[in-house]
């Protein structure tokens, strides 16, 4: 069968207005990027952003250096020490996604953005850092009805999925990682 474009739309009728929760997950590169990236189309649209960034720690990525041209309009914080390979230390890294954790849910409890990105938050719980039923109790009780959240990380729960509005799957087909090419400044980071 030859494809053909649609004649006429047959989606819905009625447009519902809805804080979406969306879910960025898989083994692919481009998780972040794509969260950033409706974060930056958001504050495009003059819209407000709170940003939690889990595991990176002290790495200053291109859009944390891009978040800071639109000041005001953006809340941003970064918890952790590294990744998990580079701590080694399970007490600390329970304590710092406790203490991440509590800055998103201070963030929804003052209601004061439009979008929040929960960035790599998905490896703390695949991780176990923090209880899944905790986030999903937190998410449900606090996150502003119009809000929108975007959580990030490999390894979605299924818990997680079936609550969501929109998840996509990152696949990795090929990585430059494999042939030895370390990390791009403006690409990878």
């Amino acid at each position: 069968m030859e494809d053909v474009a649609p004649r006429e739309f047959k989606g819905p009728n009625e447009r519902i207005k809805k804080g979406l929760l969306i879910i960025y997950t898989g083994n692919g590169k481009g998780k972040s990027t794509a969260a950033f990236g409706a974060v930056f189309r958001s504050l495009g649209r003059g819209f407000r952003a709170g940003v939690v960034q889990f595991i990176k720690g002290p790495w200053i990525s291109g859009e944390v250096k891009a978040l800071e041209k639109f000041d005001s309009q953006v809340t941003y914080e970064s918890v952790g020490e590294g990744f998990t390979w580079d701590t080694k230390d399970l007490a600390r890294d329970v304590a710092s996604a406790e203490a991440g954790w509590a800055k998103c849910v201070a963030m929804l409890t003052e209601a004061r953005h439009d979008v929040y990105l929960f960035d790599e938050i998905l490896y703390v719980l695949k991780y176990r850092f923090l209880p899944l039923e905790k986030i999903i109790s937190d998410l449900e009780r606090f996150r502003p009805p119009l809000a929108h959240v975007i959580l990030t990380g490999r390894d979605a729960p299924v818990e997680l999925i079936e609550r969501a509005d929109l998840v996509t799957e990152m696949g990795e087909v090929k990585h430059p990682y494999q042939k030895g090419i370390v990390a791009q400044p403006g690409i990878d980071y």
